[in-house]
């Protein structure tokens, strides 16, 4: 099992971003992309890439506040056929940056508690890559495979900042009188949520068997689960109140 540090995070978020530049590389890019419904293969790639300059811009700078993506030079190239020259560009910047910068340096970011330091960029461009390298590879009609240790982390952050996530308003209603969903892969990870009165909780718990929960979402591997809870995939099975795994699904988004 990978020990995640800020290190470790900057450099698999580079493996991701070269991942997904040989993905769309020589692809057509206005291929749609069925899981970010309205998006063509070179909105997503624009997406990605800009996101990648914007966290590194904020962490070589230890940026007190947000930045205003929309108003930066990405230097976004003309014609597709550079898209994914330019993300190898952006996972340089964007590496060089996290490794220049303490990991506990204190500076804007959108989830955590505070005080928000340069560790969350690290953690948050690995799995953000992760899922819209999965996006550009449905549009294409590949299979996405993310590696377990990488998919692990990547569930439990997905937990860690969907509360955070406060642009989207029905993420005030993941609230309950005690409801718990269990979210299981079948190669051994698994997470309880519980849901109350104030939000919802979260532990990850790997017996054998399992735990006991009003639903239970399973998955073959901990990569299908991590993209089953950003719904990009179905689960494997449903097990026990599917109308609340509904409700979830419909409210946890980011």
């Amino acid at each position: 099992m990978t020990e995640w540090t800020h290190l470790r995070h900057t450099e698999a978020a580079f493996e991701e971003i070269g991942r997904m530049a040989a993905v769309v590389r020589g692809r057509d890019g206005t291929a749609p992309v069925p899981t970010c419904p309205g998006w063509d293969l070179r909105e997503l790639v624009a997406h990605t890439g800009a996101v990648h300059r914007w966290a590194a811009a904020m962490v070589r700078d230890a940026a007190d506040h947000r930045y205003d993506r929309a108003a930066m030079d990405l230097g976004l190239p003309g014609d597709f056929a550079g898209y994914a020259d330019w993300l190898e560009e952006g996972a340089v910047q964007l590496a060089e940056a996290l490794k220049g910068r303490d990991p506990d340096t204190e500076m804007w970011g959108w989830a955590g508690e505070r005080p928000r330091r340069a560790r969350f960029w690290s953690r948050r461009q690995l799995h953000e890559t992760v899922v819209h390298r999965a996006d550009a590879e449905i549009a294409l009609g590949i299979v996405p495979e993310v590696d377990e240790d990488v998919a692990a982390d990547g569930v439990a952050e997905f937990l860690d900042v969907l509360p955070y996530a406060r642009w989207r308003p029905l993420l005030a209603e993941l609230k309950g009188d005690g409801q718990t969903l269990a979210w299981r892969a079948e190669t051994g990870p698994a997470w309880l949520v519980r849901l109350t009165p104030e939000g919802f909780a979260h532990e990850r718990s790997d017996a054998p068997g399992g735990v006991a929960a009003d639903v239970t979402v399973r998955a073959e591997t901990t990569g299908d689960l991590m993209l089953a809870l950003w719904g990009r995939r179905e689960p494997a099975a449903v097990e026990g109140d599917a109308a609340l795994l509904d409700w979830w699904r419909e409210r946890a988004k980011i």
